[in-house]
């Protein structure tokens, strides 16, 4: 099965960094510590996607709900403060007087 995405890369920084290979009992801890990031674009499509809805009162469950759209995953704290981050921006840019 081909890798994609984050496990490709994670994989070729770990074998750049252990050139004579990795034992296979520690593939698995290895990956346990990639931590997922969503990348700002993926941040960027969530928030344009919920703030088209037009709604304004906008909570955790409905970021929650794009973020696993747009990146298949269920979203990390971290995650979530990102985008509640560019959505408060982005309402607070569409209540500033004209």
């Amino acid at each position: 099965v081909p890798l994609t995405g984050l496990v490709t890369t994670f994989d070729a920084v770990i074998r750049a960094g252990y050139p004579h290979g990795v034992p296979y009992a520690d593939y698995v801890p290895l990956l346990a510590l990639l931590r997922r990031r969503m990348p700002d674009n993926a941040v960027a499509a969530v928030a344009t996607h919920v703030a088209a809805r037009g709604e304004l009162n906008i909570d955790a469950c409905d970021i929650q709900a794009a973020i696993t759209r747009v990146a298949a995953e269920l979203p990390c704290a971290a995650d979530l403060e990102r985008v509640q981050g560019r959505l408060a921006a982005i309402v607070g840019l569409t209540q500033q007087p004209a």
